[in-house]
């Protein structure tokens, strides 16, 4: 390709872009800038974070090791389950 139809090209590509607008969704763009969780999972489990921490200081104050509580239960299968997983992604596990 020549110069002049490459230049014309480039042209033409940088004139697109330039004029080009997209609609914006700034709702979106606020969640995603401020930080705010979408997810109400997300924020329960955030809730019920300085329970856990209690806890887990609570068991290594007592010499009790973090995990030994969950060991015992065989019926706890809840620690294998993503909570975030999608339904399908569930049904398949």
């Amino acid at each position: 390709m020549g110069r002049g139809r490459q230049k014309a090209k480039h042209t033409k590509v940088a004139r697109e872009l330039k004029y080009f607008s997209p609609d914006t969704n700034y709702n979106a763009l606020e969640r995603e800038l401020t930080g705010h969780p979408s997810d109400p999972r997300l924020d329960e489990d955030l809730a019920k974070w300085p329970e856990y921490e209690a806890d887990k200081a609570k068991k290594a104050a007592d010499g009790d090791t973090v995990d030994s509580a969950d060991d015992d239960d065989p019926d706890d299968d809840d620690r294998y389950v993503d909570h975030y997983a999608t339904e399908d992604e569930k049904k398949r596990a």
